[in-house]
């Protein structure tokens, strides 16, 4: 074997361990840090609010208005850019744009969506959706909170959408799941270290409720009200 492929060798084995100290590493930190939490201590309030999740993804669900916060001029519905009165309420999500509109069901997945959504390649996106009614269940949970910290939540969202030269949010056209939803331009980039539900863990801990110290997956923010 020459010196030059023995040299090779040597530098894949290492690139091969590091990628495994990197992966080890990553789960521990998941494992540990969701297990950790924040605000164990909140103070109940008036304001109802939701944390829901579709089994991988989790949503803010806010009221579309009340005197804290109107959203109704701010946020529209996709097809008809006009609210429906009878909406009492509408959902937050933040996630890789990419991943966003490319892959609406898990078997439209790419490889070159997904390595771009984890190595902060791609620009985020804010997707909404109204609902008129809200169940809790074991994947929907409740809060109260105060009007303080419910501010507090609502200055959180407003950061995490674009705006344009007039202030604005930037409504992505014609790229909606359904009727009641649509997608704007999002603020930051998404990564390994700041996924969906990474923004929704920030934004209860904005909000001075419970949380983890820092998670990427769903059930670890759930767990924390249960």
């Amino acid at each position: 074997m020459s010196s030059t492929l023995k040299k090779f060798f040597r530098v894949f084995k290492k690139l091969i361990i590091a990628l495994f100290c990197f992966v080890l590493v990553y789960i521990l930190a998941t494992l540990v840090l969701s297990y950790i939490p924040v605000n164990t201590s909140t103070q109940k309030g008036d304001i109802v609010v939701y944390v829901n999740s579709n089994g991988v993804h989790t949503d803010i669900i806010v009221p579309v208005k009340n005197e804290v916060k109107d959203w109704t001029g701010q946020i529209l519905y996709s097809e008809t850019k006009a609210n429906d009165t009878l909406a009492k309420y509408v959902a937050f999500g933040w996630g890789d744009k990419g991943f966003y509109l490319n892959t609406p069901k898990w078997s439209d997945l790419k490889a070159s969506t997904a390595f771009n959504a984890a190595f902060y390649m791609g620009t985020s996106a804010m997707h909404t959706r109204f609902y008129k009614t809200v169940r809790q269940d074991d994947s929907c949970v409740k809060l109260t909170i105060t009007k303080q910290d419910y501010q507090m939540l609502v200055d959180y969202i407003e950061k995490s959408f674009e705006y344009d030269e007039n202030g604005e949010t930037i409504w992505i056209v014609n790229r909606s799941y359904g009727q009641y939803d649509a997608f704007y331009e999002g603020n930051g980039k998404y990564s390994l270290f700041k996924t969906c539900n990474t923004w929704t863990n920030n934004a209860l801990k904005a909000a001075n409720q419970k949380a983890c110290l820092w998670t990427i997956y769903d059930k670890a923010i759930l767990s924390k009200y249960k």
